[in-house]
């Protein structure tokens, strides 16, 4: 339904304060008026007259300008001089001749049945991203420049194995972080946690073989195993209490797969002592540990040994740094490393030597070490923040102790919904969320909430923090 000029007018105000103040005037009114036309207005809304754009949000003409061009460019506007601007969501119309859509394979249905993913990558409380808008990308830009010269035309072709002072560089790190140390040749440079976790599940699992995950899981981790066709099995993890609920159709699974030094999503330390005893009692051929939320305090959290020949160690650098870099790594038995590595080539190739070795000066130089310390100072204190504003609400039973990752988790009483509430949310706040059910088993009643740090901060987080209680107070009062 049409809005009225008014509306519209109010409508982007809205979502004009909802973007993060720290973002520049263009960038926050091309992502406001982005969400309206593609989530909330119809085809063919009016805009308001730029004129009262621009004095109701305190923006330029030319920046208003700016915005429209860029929005016709992406085909989300239409514009007519001297009449004015209307949104644009172009049909797609069937190809000529087409008699009925192909089919997706079961494999693509199961995923999309229990997808994790949103469509909406920004936002306040979305889980999964880090704060890419502090990242210091001059310094990043500054070390791309330095290193696209002629004299490094090598760069631009496939690696072999990856390039070999981000190996180094990785080993330190982990050195640091983690008391781990291993061989570089134990080190695979991966375009992410998935590829990684894919590249494990080609190499090293048969079809129909059997995935043991906690419940609840990481919903990435879940699609990739079910994408190569792995049998998934889920044990409820609690904390406090450790597993429960262990059948003995759960022994001897090819993998075990396990979040790291910290549960994701549950965003709470996990306790070696409960992962050795799950391994004591299910004897997985293979265990690997994706350390999905690095953090520096909990490096003792971890049962991967770079000597266990049935040990793999899953990382990435995109929750530390932006998640557009895509890059991440395995640490794997040196008996495997070789054979590895040679799957990965044939399969994906190899490349990405630039972003490579721009990622390794950027650490050798400490700016990733300044950086997560930084970084991870700022996001106990947002944690903190919004843990005050929802822990005494109704129906919210636990929240994860505030700390210097990018998720909190907060844990909901069994008979609310947690999937009707996200939903509520995003239609009657604009908040994206996501609900802890859909990635717990099926004898794990648990409901809450996961939600991001990354994106939203200061008076902001106070403001959006403020709605997100209110919204889960009116719906729970309303259940």
């Amino acid at each position: 339904m049409q809005r009225s000029l008014e509306e519209a007018l109010s409508d982007i105000e809205t979502a004009w304060q909802r973007q993060p103040d720290r973002l520049n005037k263009q960038v926050r009114l091309e992502q406001a008026l982005t969400t309206l036309i593609e989530q909330q207005w119809v085809d063919g809304q009016r805009l308001p007259p730029h004129r009262q754009i621009c004095q109701r949000i305190g923006v330029a003409r030319n920046t208003l300008a700016g915005v429209i061009e860029l929005l016709q460019s992406r085909h989300l506007l239409t514009t007519q001089h001297g009449r004015g601007s209307w949104s644009l969501r172009p049909a797609v119309s069937p190809p000529m001749g087409a008699a009925s859509p192909v089919a997706l394979s079961q494999r693509a249905q199961r995923i999309l049945a229990t997808s994790g993913a949103s469509p909406i990558q920004s936002g306040a409380f979305v889980p999964g991203i880090p704060d890419i808008a502090r990242f210091p990308m001059r310094r990043w830009r500054t070390l791309y420049a330095t290193l696209t010269v002629p004299q490094n035309a090598l760069l631009l072709s496939y690696s072999s194995g990856g390039y070999g002072p981000l190996k180094r560089e990785i080993a330190d790190f982990l050195r640091r972080g983690r008391g781990i140390e291993c061989a570089l040749e134990q080190i695979i440079i991966t375009d992410g946690t998935h590829h990684g976790l894919e590249l494990c599940a080609l190499a090293l699992a048969d079809h129909g073989d059997r995935v043991v995950m906690d419940s609840p899981c990481y919903w990435g981790a879940r699609n990739v195993f079910q994408a190569t066709g792995l049998g998934i099995h889920q044990c409820r993890w609690q904390p406090g209490t450790g597993y429960r609920d262990l059948s003995s159709a759960l022994h001897s699974p090819r993998m075990l797969y396990l979040t790291g030094a910290r549960h994701y999503p549950l965003s709470v330390p996990m306790p070696i002592e409960d992962k050795r005893a799950l391994v004591e009692q299910l004897s997985p051929e293979l265990l690997i540990e994706d350390d999905y939320e690095f953090f520096e305090a909990h490096h003792r959290g971890l049962l991967f040994s770079p000597d266990d020949g049935r040990s793999i160690l899953a990382g990435s650098f995109s929750k530390l740094m932006f998640p557009g870099l895509r890059l991440g790594y395995l640490v794997v038995p040196r008996a495997l490393s070789g054979a590895i590595n040679r799957v990965r080539s044939e399969v994906f190739r190899e490349g990405r030597m630039l972003d490579q070795a721009v990622l390794a000066r950027f650490m050798a130089d400490g700016d990733l070490d300044r950086w997560c310390r930084r970084i991870n100072r700022e996001y106990l204190r947002r944690q903190q923040t919004l843990h005050d504003l929802l822990i005494d609400l109704p129906g919210v039973i636990d929240i994860s102790p505030p700390a210097g990752t990018i998720t909190l988790c907060v844990t909901l009483a069994t008979d609310i919904d947690d999937v009707r509430l996200t939903r509520y949310l995003l239609n009657q706040y604009r908040l994206l969320v996501k609900p802890l059910s859909p990635v717990c088993a099926a004898n794990d009643p648990r409901r809450g909430l996961v939600l991001g740090i990354g994106m939203v901060e200061g008076d902001t987080l106070e403001r959006l923090g403020r709605q997100l209680a209110e919204g889960i107070r009116r719906f729970v009062e309303r259940s």
